[in-house]
């Protein structure tokens, strides 16, 4: 009798966890994250700051917080003369840089070459990139990843170490000196 007992209980516990689990909505976890048909002014999108150039900003457009994009990401900047984007890597992501606007020279893997407006930068991953405003003017541009993990790399916080350039505290990102 008493196993007898236990056995409705289980039941009925098993029983009231699945009515309980089949009413709960499973399209509100996937709404959040569905991707979002949008339209950006060059004025609107998610403002933040680099943690390794202090005082510069940048637009994030696109990501998986900004319309839900669970492949690409897209961040503009507007960097001043004489600004710069120190030499690094990124493993995971292929990367595109647009130059709206201004010169700027760019560091690609072993070759430096000099980029104006209109220009298009592909980046394969694992391929060292840095780029320079050598104008007077600024220079504007549009970065696209293939992965949204870019934020881990422009986010990164860096301890300097006297035998090397970099120990990255977030995994995945690669810097050094130019």
């Amino acid at each position: 009798m008493r196993s007898v007992v236990l056995a409705i209980g289980v039941f009925s516990i098993v029983y009231c966890w699945a009515l309980v689990a089949r009413q709960t909505p499973v399209e509100q976890s996937t709404l959040a994250t569905k991707p979002t048909p949008l339209i950006l002014a060059a004025n609107e999108g998610e403002e933040r700051a680099f943690r390794t150039r202090p005082g510069v900003t940048f637009t994030v457009k696109i990501d998986p917080r900004n319309g839900g994009s669970e492949h690409m990401a897209v961040v503009t900047e507007d960097m001043a003369p004489g600004d710069r984007i120190p030499i690094h890597r990124h493993p995971h992501a292929d990367e595109l840089i647009f130059i709206q606007s201004g010169t700027g020279r760019v560091t690609l893997g072993d070759k430096v070459q000099e980029a104006h407006a209109g220009a298009l930068v592909f980046i394969p991953r694992d391929t060292w990139i840095g780029m320079e405003n050598i104008g007077k003017e600024h220079l504007t541009h549009i970065d696209v990843w293939s992965e949204p993990v870019y934020q881990d790399y422009v986010v990164v916080v860096v301890m300097w170490s006297s035998a090397r350039w970099a120990q990255p505290l977030l995994a995945g990102a690669d810097l050094k000196t130019t």
